[in-house]
Parts: C-alpha cells; structure tokens; sequence
C-alpha cells in the first residue's frame, strides 16, 4: 500500500511540476505540492527504513524514494530563494546515473508484468532526471519538452499504477 500512496502522489506532483515548466502554473503556488510530496514521500521512506518490519529490501527502497524526496524539496526551495537550479541539475545527474543500474537491475530481475513495468518507469526516470540536468545545468532551452515528458511520466509512472495499486488493480 505505501508504493501506491508514493506512486499517486509522485503523479501528482510530476504532472503539476510539467505543467509548470510549460508555463500553467506560478513559481510560487508550485512549491505547494512539492513540499507536500516531498513530506509524503520521506515519511514511507522513513517507515520503510525505520519500522517494524524493516529489512534491508525496504532500506533499498527507503533509500531510492529519498531521491525523490530531495529532488521535490529541493524544486519548493528553489522557488522561494531565487537560486538558478544549478545544484539541482547537478543533483539531478548524480540520481540519473545512480538509477541506471536499478532500472538494469529491475529488469534483469523482472518475473511479473508490474516488475517489468517498474523497470521501465526506473528507466524513465532515469531519462527524466537527465533532461533536468540539461535544463537546469548546461541550460540548454528544453524547458518544455521537458514539461511534456515529466506530465507523460506523472500520469505513465505514478498517477496511474499508484491508483491501481491503492484499489487492487494492480499488483
């Protein structure tokens, strides 16, 4: 249940974040769903990493959505102290090659249809996380092309299978 309560929320902020980079909504009114995702998604990483049944798969996990997690906060941040998003671009890079080999990993270990899904979507993000680093870094003007692409993944990798997950209907 916690992968869908991420994933949801995930798609929801990726979906605003895109439609913000196209220019649909506001500098400020962005940070909103950001730090709230940002909260969100470091509280299932610290109850993965932390709780009860916490194993070393959950710490692995916990560990991946905390990329994530800066990334959301860090995006809020920026929007409220006027910094250029250099450091998040370079960020951005750091994560971009660390799920590289997850998104190779998930699919050499694939067994079920959702696994292979969840390989994919490492692969997108890996993408995704890449395209920040152009923007944002090298300030190459893709901002929206890349908006495009972040509102496709919010919907392809979060919105949809963490609806499907919440309701049984996937997974």
């Amino acid at each position: 249940m916690l992968l869908g309560l991420a994933l949801l929320w995930v798609g929801a902020v990726l979906c605003l974040n895109g439609l913000w980079l196209m220019g649909r909504i506001g500098d400020k009114e962005i940070a909103v769903v950001n730090v709230f995702v940002g909260l969100v998604s470091g509280a299932v990483a610290w109850h993965s990493a932390f709780g009860p049944t916490a194993d070393a798969a959950s710490i692995k996990g916990a560990a991946l959505t905390l990329l994530f997690t800066l990334t959301y906060l860090w995006v809020a941040a920026n929007r409220y102290n006027g910094a250029d998003g250099r450091g998040l671009g370079w960020f951005s890079l750091f994560v971009a090659l660390t799920v590289v080999p997850v998104a190779l990993d998930s699919f050499h270990a694939a067994t079920t249809t959702a696994d292979i899904w969840l390989a994919w979507c490492w692969a997108a993000w890996a993408v995704l996380w890449l395209m920040f680093f152009v923007l944002l870094t090298l300030q190459k003007p893709i901002a929206k092309l890349t908006g495009a692409v972040t509102l496709a993944q919010g919907v392809l990798t979060g919105w949809v299978p963490g609806y499907l997950l919440l309701t049984g209907g996937l997974g």
